[in-house]
């Protein structure tokens, strides 16, 4: 990963989706110090019909080899080890993946986006009639969890409250004001267990990270981050369908990413986990094995998710809960984690076992209702 950047994220009332995906790419490629000409490959989804066409078309590209693969959440990390793949096999030089939306300011102004049911056909027609919401089924899993292991609603709350205390680092998060767990557990119910605060906002934004072969590296004006090994994983679309609330796609996807990379949880320096609701970061802590099953309570106490003073810094731009959501936001996680391996993280930079830069950091995505998961772990040169 040689470039990666966002555009203006939060409140972005007066751009388009198509806007916002070329903001970020122009600023990724000038990032990396490589003109467009050099990109051969394109990635993007979620906007558009043929949304790999549409947007290339956009941005002045005429890619070789595109993705447009879409499990939600998850996309991008799956689209980062479709395009390493594709680098590694000579079929693609720089893979640019983009991505823009502007789910808020769609809101704001009344504009319909979508069915958040995503439809009645196929399977989801058993269950759709019953009102199952995207947050209802998150909310589900999570009390499956409260009931099996004994996990509370303070816990749960913790995972906002580090959140929002690491957003407090990030100018660039949506939500930068401190939060206590009173304050979550307060707040307007939205769907049994979560209050507002357990929720991501919804937000605008875009988000773009380019790739490169190895012999691209020396003409780019940043140091590389290197890709050192991807697992991705589908589990279900029928919550039925799903045999445990309480283990994630990430159980799979993970083992893969770190049996590929040679390393384990216990080598990695900082995790940026996607964040739509407080459960997920915290079963996915246990699914990528920070922690033992049923354990992910206990493990998120104490500041440990801080990027100051924590023993593993989670989601340390803010996450989705604070810093921004404006959809499917696992490329966000791959722009903070190149970030921080690179040191350019500012005030939120976290540091190694050694006081160094961190070596080696992972980002794992989630798509739908636990639908989808990928996991990559990233390392320095």
């Amino acid at each position: 990963m040689v470039g990666v950047a966002l555009s203006d994220c939060g409140r972005v009332d007066d751009a388009t989706p198509y806007a916002l995906h070329a903001q970020a790419a122009r600023r990724a490629l000038a990032d990396a110090g490589l003109g467009r000409a050099r990109v051969d490959g394109f990635a993007s989804a979620g906007l558009g019909t043929l949304a790999p066409v549409e947007v290339a078309e956009y941005l002045g590209l005429r890619p070789t080899w595109v993705d447009s693969t879409s499990v939600g959440g998850a996309t991008w990390e799956v689209m980062a080890a479709h395009a390493a793949d594709a680098i590694a096999a000579g079929h693609a030089n720089a893979v640019l993946l983009a991505y823009g939306s502007t789910a808020r300011a769609d809101v704001k102004a009344g504009r319909r986006t979508g069915n958040l049911s995503f439809g009645s056909r196929g399977p989801l027609q058993f269950e759709v009639p019953y009102g199952h919401t995207l947050i209802a089924k998150y909310a589900m899993a999570a009390r499956r969890h409260m009931t099996e292991y004994g996990t509370t609603i303070e816990q749960l709350a913790e995972v906002a409250v580090q959140a929002r205390a690491n957003a407090a680092l990030n100018p660039e998060a949506m939500f930068r004001d401190p939060i206590t767990v009173e304050d979550v557990l307060s707040g307007p119910l939205i769907a049994d267990p979560f209050t507002r605060l357990h929720c991501c906002p919804r937000s605008d934004g875009g988000a773009a990270v380019l790739l490169a072969a190895e012999e691209y590296v020396r003409d780019c004006r940043t140091a590389p981050v290197w890709i050192l090994g991807t697992g991705e994983h589908v589990s279900h679309a029928a919550m039925s369908e799903w045999p445990d609330f309480t283990v994630s796609p990430a159980a799979v996807s993970g083992r893969l990413a770190f049996e590929r990379a040679g390393v384990a949880p216990a080598d990695v320096d900082f995790a940026e986990i996607y964040d739509a609701f407080t459960y997920m970061t915290l079963v996915t802590l246990e699914d990528l094995g920070f922690c033992g099953k049923g354990e992910g309570g206990a493990f998120v106490e104490k500041g440990r998710l801080l990027v100051r003073g924590g023993e593993l810094p989670v989601n340390t731009d803010g996450g989705g809960l604070s810093a921004q959501h404006p959809g499917m936001r696992g490329l966000f996680l791959l722009v903070e984690a190149v970030r921080q391996l690179r040191g350019e993280a500012g005030e939120r930079q976290v540091r190694g076992r050694d006081g160094r830069l961190p070596r080696l950091g992972v980002a794992s995505a989630t798509g739908g209702w636990f639908c989808s998961s990928a996991t990559v772990v990233l390392g320095r040169g």
